[in-house]
């Protein structure tokens, strides 16, 4: 049996501010912006090469609202796996990404934690060869 992971959902405030964040701060590719009605749109993005996409929602009541970027319950929610970590830093530092760990080598690569829009917290990390 093989199985993978489509797509996972990530609370927004803003579907426009976020395809803004993660098009053109992160450089995710937008896949699908399709209206489902005046108040629900289904957007998709993901980075360059990924079969894994983010579905961005947009929170529809106070609940949802309260958890946008705490989805985690504050630990790091999504890894961003890169083929070249350096340049992938200095671009996002380059573009405002607040970084709240410095670069480090571990046994499995290059890694750092970075905060998106929202908060939500995401590794960075070029792993070993």
């Amino acid at each position: 049996m093989k199985q993978q992971l489509g797509q996972i959902a990530i609370l927004v405030r803003d579907y426009d501010e976020a395809i803004d964040y993660y098009t053109q701060i992160l450089g995710f590719e937008l896949i699908e912006d399709t209206h489902l009605s005046d108040v629900k749109r289904w957007v998709r993005v993901c980075p360059p090469g990924s079969d894994c996409q983010l579905l961005l929602a947009k929170a529809a009541d106070e609940l949802q609202r309260n958890q946008i970027g705490f989805q985690a319950g504050g630990r790091v929610f999504l890894f961003l796996y890169t083929d070249n970590f350096y340049r992938d830093y200095h671009n996002y530092t380059a573009q405002g990404v607040e970084f709240i760990r410095e670069p480090s080598e571990e046994a499995f690569g290059t890694v750092s934690v970075f905060k998106d829009l929202y908060g939500n917290l995401w590794d960075l990390i070029e792993p070993k060869q």
